[in-house]
């Protein structure tokens, strides 16, 4: 009688129980973070950067994700492009980590030399009947949102992208992030598994007991509470907070500002969740007293009281505020390691100690940044011993959780794993 074989990551995908963690073979197992990058970070759309990052022609940066190496450039007619870091030769790389200011990419082995456009122009030795026009970088694809750059390695890039654009093209058009500056960069390596990392972030059950600086401004009950375990005066005071919160979002949708919660979490490909949250206290950025860092607002924004434009995706997440923007990628190194490169934008003519103060301006996120990445380490850690059993979620506070478990099993269940 023939048997079925069934994967080690198959067996564990199934042993996924509904409402509850994931496996620790799926966190912390060699196979199931080739898988990962497979699915996650060839086959889906993933943040990559931003078009600020290479503001002037000639700018180009590089991303690299597993054994892939990303080129994103500005060439000389001012055109974005993302190409792969692979040259048409025999494959070095052409460009080594980081920004960089050039006129042409010249591979340093033999000499081939692309135009910024990624088509070959030139290559020395190859003889007269040569056919340069084949030999062009291979293009990555890719779409600027807002100014965010998602790029597919996947030669069939999931369609229903469209619906994150539609939404967030319109969403960030006051920031006018394209036209932004990056004022500060950050690369923090968190000793845990990239899921543990967007877990993490897309729950604040953790925030009042391990941000304070962030809850300054941060309300934790934005998502979700158990009514009975707050005090009869907490109780009062989250459902006030919820009446302030529909009412805000009628208000600052009459006057223009897309501000309702848009999900696409489940049942789909292009996993993202969007909503303009109110920012507590003083009510105007996320710094360490709630008000704006910078005196020269985003773009064409004219009002510091439009709360926090917080969009997630399954490898990054991003705030928007009136006077800065917070942008955070995530990378999976290995297993147990996730690189969280984090930028602060402010207005493209903003000048450091004259608009806005550096320390005012980070102090939130990196504090919070060291904070998580200590609270995923733990888990990593926790994942790891041969005790770990996967915990429920909880119904109120960590549903987001759940619906990111349940779209991590579809996904890989859709790509034959």
């Amino acid at each position: 009688m023939l048997q079925t074989f069934r994967s080690p990551i198959s067996s564990l995908l199934d042993a996924r129980v509904h409402g509850h963690a994931l496996p620790a073979g799926l966190y912390i197992s060699e196979e199931a973070f080739a898988a990962d990058l497979d699915v996650f970070f060839r086959r889906h759309w993933i943040c990559i950067g931003l078009e600020c990052d290479v503001p002037e022609a000639g700018d180009a940066t590089v991303v690299d994700i597993g054994k892939s190496s990303l080129i994103i450039l500005r060439d000389d007619d001012g055109e974005l492009r993302v190409v792969h870091n692979v040259c048409r030769h025999r494959g070095s790389r052409l460009l080594d980590g980081g920004p960089t200011v050039i006129s042409k990419l010249v591979c340093p082995y033999h000499q081939w030399t692309y135009d910024l456009s990624g088509e070959l122009a030139h290559a020395p030795h190859m003889g007269a009947d040569f056919d340069k026009s084949c030999k062009s970088l291979k293009p990555v694809a890719f779409k600027s949102i807002g100014g965010l750059i998602y790029a597919c390695l996947s030669d069939d890039p999931p369609k229903d992208i469209a619906h994150l654009e539609t939404v967030m093209e319109k969403r960030l058009a006051p920031y006018d992030i394209r036209n932004a500056k990056v004022a500060h960069q950050t690369d923090v390596i968190e000793n845990g598994n990239w899921k543990l990392t967007i877990e993490n972030n897309r729950e604040c059950y953790h925030c009042s007991a391990n941000h304070p600086e962030l809850c300054v401004s941060f309300v934790d009950l934005d998502f979700g509470f158990d009514p009975e375990s707050l005090s009869p005066e907490d109780r009062e005071q989250a459902e006030q907070h919820q009446a302030l919160y529909a009412e805000r979002i009628q208000a600052w949708e009459a006057d223009g500002h897309p501000s309702a919660a848009v999900e696409q979490l489940v049942d789909c490909e292009t996993n993202f969740r969007t909503q303009r949250l109110i920012i507590a206290g003083a009510g105007e950025s996320q710094t360490p007293d709630a008000t704006a860092a910078s005196s020269k607002l985003l773009g064409t924004m004219t009002r510091k009281d439009l709360g926090d434009t917080h969009l997630w995706g399954h490898n990054s997440w991003k705030h928007f505020m009136g006077d800065h923007a917070v942008v955070s990628i995530i990378t999976p190194l290995s297993p147990d390691r996730t690189l969280v490169r984090t930028k602060w934008l402010v207005h493209k003519d903003a000048v450091e100690g004259v608009d806005y103060d550096l320390q005012k301006l980070t102090d939130v996120w990196l504090a919070t940044t060291d904070q998580d990445s200590e609270l995923v380490a733990r888990s990593h850690a926790g994942v790891e011993d041969p005790a770990y059993v996967p915990g429920p979620y909880s119904p109120f506070s960590e549903t987001n959780l759940d619906k990111f478990a349940t779209w991590y099993i579809d996904r890989m269940r859709a790509h034959g794993y």
